[in-house]
């Protein structure tokens, strides 16, 4: 075989090794979708609980002014509407996140 003459075994190598970078590209773009989707969901769910927490403290005074069967509403909502609305964020969380989870799965079986 001369040097000029193509290697077969070269060739074979050369498209492995693309076929191989093509496959680590498609994962690492399925990776970045993943956290992406993963991060904006735990952000969301960070800010309701944020907004949760902050609006039961800093407008404990005027709901205070409300009642409900003789309790002030304020009460009621620090005291079980938070942890019901935190109860709910957990909840979607786990959800969410299995989907998430599911897609990233989808995506790892179609890539060859």
């Amino acid at each position: 075989m001369s040097p000029h003459e193509p290697n077969p075994m070269s060739e074979s190598v050369t498209s492995d090794q693309q076929e191989a970078n093509r496959q680590r590209a498609r994962l690492v773009a399925a990776r970045k979708a993943h956290w992406a989707r993963a991060r904006r969901l735990t952000a969301l769910l960070l800010l309701l609980w944020f907004g949760t927490t902050f609006a039961t403290v800093f407008y404990a005074r005027q709901l205070g002014a409300l009642t409900l069967f003789g309790w002030p509403l304020s009460f009621y909502l620090a005291a079980q509407g938070a942890s019901l609305i935190y109860l709910a964020i957990l909840g979607v969380y786990a959800v969410a996140m299995g989907r998430i989870d599911r897609r990233f799965a989808r995506q790892l079986e179609r890539a060859p």
